[in-house]
């Protein structure tokens, strides 16, 4: 660059000869180089401003289009990827309603053998073999002799088990890391846990995926990685579960059942408390369904959800309430009991003769069938079957159990009057436990429909109105006087008044129609304290035979009943419900005033 320099000779010459100042020209100069110079920066610092500024535009322009973007893109939950590992691990615990756990995870490992990589295959199949009993070491040896490259020996081991294999010392015999389900409290709550095994499996990950019961009905939940690990928690009680089972375990062994079941339930909420069903199994080591045979005698069959049943006189208290809330009867209704009764050329009999005529109070106190035939010949059929509905009896439950669906209730398709006689005592319509305990919930609870449910409620349930609240007292004082002076007096437990009816219904005859003689369902629905309900207990045994006597007795009351009176006697305190005398009727007492 050419600097003009701040006094040139010639203009400097020039001004002397002329008698001007010199100094002028530089000051001149020197004014018109910083003009310059201003000029130059001035420029420089609006060019970069201009570039900073565009830069600003497209950063904010692309940010509003990726806004945009966003914007019209359908909602989606996140989701966590691993890297180089496609199967997504850690399932969410399962609690009790006190935050007790119920499953959970246990970091183990799995083993697999790559044969083409070992040294000894006799000694390695003999070392499994040693540690696994359930393995055979010739087996063993000729899979790892062959042209297989990958197999599995386990899909979980124990850290001992780890060990004892490590010390075998053949390379060819590696571990995978895995998440395995773990139920600490064994085959306590088994049915409704269900359990869990393993989906997509590789070398280094499996997948846990819910197989039955809870786990399965809510496996999107517990594997979502969304929910930060929230544990799921049930309405039931650990301590409470595992009284009931107990109590029942030792019923039905004493009662020589083949089976048993049972249900706990909050008649307000629809809470199920506790629920057991046995014989049971061990969600840890869960077995293999059943491939021939009755699929009920398996272990993994849940009769309280799967079990379809004629729950026999249980019934007849929903055939009473129904004529009352019509207004057809009252409890002081007087009613034939003439014998036999005589519908569709089939007799209907009682189990004694209670005589010509008994009240509508008395019909269920004894459980005759002819009074609660002749009730339901009044209601007839359509209206039958429309409360029926209305209790929940013809459809499956929804609890949320993966089983529930295929507890369908089993009804005749054509109604006829020999149907509404025989379904009013609990004979042609075949229902599972729980749906009986909804329905006597119903009643409990002043005459409004709740749904059982496994998951903790924030209050109680505002279902349909069913029977109307004097209906709804009037049938609990009815249950109450089967307890007090019926055919459930081995119910009584101090204390806590409890109401019921029992159900005594003889066992289809799979092969040739009819029913067997010697095998029944006894059902014992209960519900406590009677004058002002909380809970309904409802108990049944499959196939019970009382011996104590000199001959075997099979009626509810001789077994269910005993059974239930117990879980009760056990179970109230834990539920927070302390003994109280039960006030007694005044009779023969005029009342006065000063």
């Amino acid at each position: 660059m050419i600097r003009t320099p701040l006094r040139p000779l010639a203009r400097i010459l020039r001004a002397r000869a002329n008698g001007e100042n010199p100094s002028e020209i530089e000051a001149e100069n020197r004014r018109q180089r910083h003009e310059q110079m201003r000029d130059r920066a001035r420029n420089r610092a609006e060019s970069r401003l201009l570039v900073l500024g565009l830069c600003f535009f497209a950063a904010f322009g692309a940010i509003g289009l990726r806004m945009g973007a966003i914007a019209a893109t359908e909602p989606e939950e996140p989701r966590t990827a691993a890297v180089g590992n496609p199967i997504i691990g850690q399932r969410a615990d399962i609690l009790d309603r006190n935050g007790r756990i119920l499953a959970t995870n246990f970091d183990t490992h799995a083993l697999y053998a790559q044969p083409p990589q070992m040294i000894d295959p006799r000694g390695a199949a003999d070392g499994l073999a040693a540690i696994f009993p359930e393995l055979d070491a010739d087996d063993l040896y000729e899979d790892f002799t062959g042209s297989r490259k990958f197999l599995w020996i386990r899909r979980q081991i124990s850290p001992e088990q780890m060990q004892a294999v490590h010390d075998i010392g053949d390379p060819g015999l590696l571990f995978g890391p895995r998440e395995m389900r773990l139920y600490p409290n064994g085959s306590i709550a088994a049915h409704i846990l269900g359990g869990a095994g393993y989906g997509r499996e590789g070398v280094d990950s499996a997948e846990v995926i819910g197989v039955a019961g809870v786990e399965r009905q809510f496996d999107d939940y517990l594997r979502d990685p969304a929910n930060e690990g929230e544990a799921l928690e049930l309405s039931i009680d650990l301590t409470i579960q595992a009284a009931l089972e107990r109590v029942l375990q030792g019923g039905m062994m004493l009662m020589n059942a083949k089976g048993a079941s049972a249900v706990l339930m909050d008649v307000h909420t629809g809470e199920i408390i506790a629920m057991a069903s046995l014989p049971d199994f061990d969600p840890n080591n869960r077995p293999r369904p059943l491939t021939e045979g009755d699929q009920s005698d398996s272990p993994l069959f849940n009769r309280n959800v799967q079990g379809l049943y004629e729950l026999g006189s249980t019934f007849k208290i929903f055939t009473v309430a129904q004529s009352m809330e019509l207004g057809l009867t009252n409890p002081s209704t007087m009613i034939d009991t003439t014998m036999p009764l005589r519908v569709g050329g089939f007799p209907i009999n009682d189990f004694h003769y209670y005589g010509p005529q008994l009240s509508v109070t008395d019909v269920i106190v004894k459980s005759s069938n002819v009074g609660t035939a002749r009730i339901a010949m009044e209601i007839g059929a359509e209206r039958q079957q429309d409360f029926l509905r209305e209790l929940g009896l013809m459809d499956p439950t929804t609890v949320e159990m993966v089983e529930a669906p295929t507890g369908r209730p089993i009804f005749p398709q054509t109604w006829r009057e020999v149907n509404t006689v025989t379904i009013s005592y609990g004979h042609g319509l075949s229902t599972s436990p729980l749906h009986l305990a909804a329905a006597y919930a119903t009643i409990a609870n002043g005459g409004t429909r709740v749904a059982p449910t496994l998951l903790v409620q924030d209050g109680p349930q505002r279902g349909e109105r069913v029977l109307s609240p004097e209906v709804a007292d009037a049938a609990v004082d009815m249950l109450r006087q089967v307890v007090v002076r019926g055919t459930a007096s081995f119910g009584e437990v101090a204390g806590y008044e409890v109401a019921g009816k029992t159900g005594t219904a003889e066992k289809p005859n799979p092969r040739g129609g009819g029913y067997m003689d010697d095998k029944v369902i006894a059902t014992f629905a209960s519900l406590f304290p009677a004058s002002n309900p909380q809970y309904v207990l409802v108990v049944s045994l499959d196939e019970p035979t009382e011996t104590s006597g000199d001959e075997p007795r099979r009626t509810a009351g001789w077994t269910a009943v005993p059974v239930a009176a117990e879980i009760i006697r056990r179970v109230a305190p834990l539920l927070g419900l302390r003994p109280q005398i039960e006030p007694a009727t005044v009779t023969g007492v005029t009342l006065t005033s000063n």
